[in-house]
């Protein structure tokens, strides 16, 4: 099949600010419930096309570094080609990372052994549900003990609260980011809560509890 996401996006961005025609199928959809409001849209991408969509239509663009690391200069060549006054007067980029947080660096590291088992799987063709720590120390180790070689390319922002901290900003800096994403994948619920939550004390964010516990 011919990819369509052009026409697609096109679809929705015209939906949000009414401006398709009076017989397109998707013109009706108007009354629903909500409107006039609408929500922001932003372009989530990991390649070069998608920032230049994101630039040639004027919209927020949001990263995936946990997908493809290393996108600095596709965020860079985003800003450059932003046209401006489409929707935005200025570019606007958000950068979405793996990252998980723990009382040290080493308990962290142990902790992200259950997504590195996963990513390396994933390569391998088999989606798998995210293991427990133990499994996944044992598969690492069956392959050499070379936990960020299972891991491949992709880049991991691990470690105690200041280690994060000081990755996160990094990471910022690197794009030129107004917004960082986390994304934390661990295997027992309550590490991934204790991650967000070890997080936001890092960055001094208020409510931290209220809203983890929610």
């Amino acid at each position: 099949m011919p990819d369509d996401f052009p026409n697609q996006l096109s679809e929705l961005l015209g939906y949000l600010d009414g401006s398709l025609p009076a017989d397109h199928p998707f013109a009706r959809l108007a009354a629903l419930p909500g409107r006039p409001h609408a929500p922001e849209p932003w372009l989530l991408g990991s390649s070069p096309q998608s920032a230049i969509w994101a630039a040639q239509l004027g919209l927020p663009y949001s990263f995936a570094d946990f997908i493809n690391p290393g996108g600095a200069e596709i965020a860079a060549s985003y800003r450059e080609r932003f046209e401006a006054g489409v929707r935005l007067d200025q570019p606007r980029l958000s950068v979405g990372a793996w990252v998980i947080c723990a009382d040290t660096d080493e308990q962290a590291q142990r902790l992200a052994s259950s997504s590195r088992m996963t990513f390396s799987m994933l390569r391998r063709g088999q989606l798998i549900p995210v293991p427990p720590v133990e499994k996944a120390l044992r598969y690492l180790q069956e392959r050499g003990g070379s936990a960020d070689a299972a891991s491949g390319a992709r880049r991991g922002i691990i470690g105690s609260p200041e280690t994060v901290r000081s990755g996160v900003e990094a990471l910022a800096a690197d794009y030129g980011a107004e917004e960082v994403i986390v994304v934390t994948i661990t295997h027992e619920h309550q590490a991934r809560l204790r991650s967000y939550e070890l997080i936001a004390e890092a960055f001094e964010l208020s409510g931290t509890h209220a809203r983890a516990s929610a």
